[in-house]
Parts: C-alpha cells; sequence; structure tokens
C-alpha cells in the first residue's frame, strides 16, 4: 500500500472517531458508486450526513480542506443523491461535511470539521 493511501486510512479512523465523539452514528463507510466514493455517512440527530475527509501528512501541498474543490463537492453531492435514491426509506434531511486531518500516526493528528459545505 502506497505511503499516501497510509496516511489517508489512517486520517479517516481519526475523522470516524472525532464524529462518534460528537454524537453522529456511523452509517456506512467508504460507500462505492461508478461516480465514485464517499468517505463515511453517519446520522447526526435527524440528519443523515455524507462526510468527506481530507488527510495531509504536511502544509507542503496545503491545507487539507484546499484538496475539496467545487468539482469535488459537486460530484459529493451527486453521491449523496445516488446513495439516497438506493435506499428504501431514503433519509428526509441531509448535509454535507468536510473533515481535515492534519498530522501523521507517529505525531498525532489536528481535526478540523465543516458542518453543511454546500
Amino acid at each position: 500500500m502506497a505511503r499516501k493511501d497510509e496516511i489517508g486510512r489512517w486520517g479517516e479512523e481519526i475523522a470516524v472517531g472525532f464524529v462518534e465523539q460528537l454524537g453522529y452514528t456511523i452509517v456506512e463507510r467508504n460507500w462505492r458508486h461508478t461516480m465514485g466514493e464517499i468517505d463515511v455517512i453517519a446520522r447526526d440527530v435527524d440528519q443523515t450526513v455524507f462526510i468527506e475527509v481530507k488527510t495531509r501528512s504536511g502544509r507542503g501541498y496545503g491545507h487539507p480542506f484546499e484538496a475539496i474543490t467545487t468539482e469535488k463537492l459537486a460530484r459529493l453531492r451527486r453521491l449523496a443523491l445516488a446513495w439516497c435514491r438506493a435506499q428504501e426509506h431514503p433519509p428526509t434531511r441531509i448535509r454535507l461535511d468536510a473533515v481535515a486531518v492534519l498530522g501523521r500516526p507517529d505525531r498525532g493528528a489536528q481535526v478540523e470539521h465543516l458542518m453543511g459545505v454546500f
């Protein structure tokens, strides 16, 4: 496995733990569709939340949130709609969040969470 993939998986674990501490319930992880993948799908009280996780080991390539482009957000919206359509009982309230994880397994992580990013 490539180092960036290892960092990405580690960051996703950190992000999941972070949102679980906020009280979210994880519904699904790494949901795949022909259009792409949703990192984390969770419930936050009465909303289904689609979470994009971006992890960086340092700021050499910018802040993790800088990797979430308008095109990426548009794809995430389409993926969220596809997931909702695939459900027997689709959610009535949805939200897109982003979680940035900056750090490395041997140094710890700094986590930032943006709610309702679209």
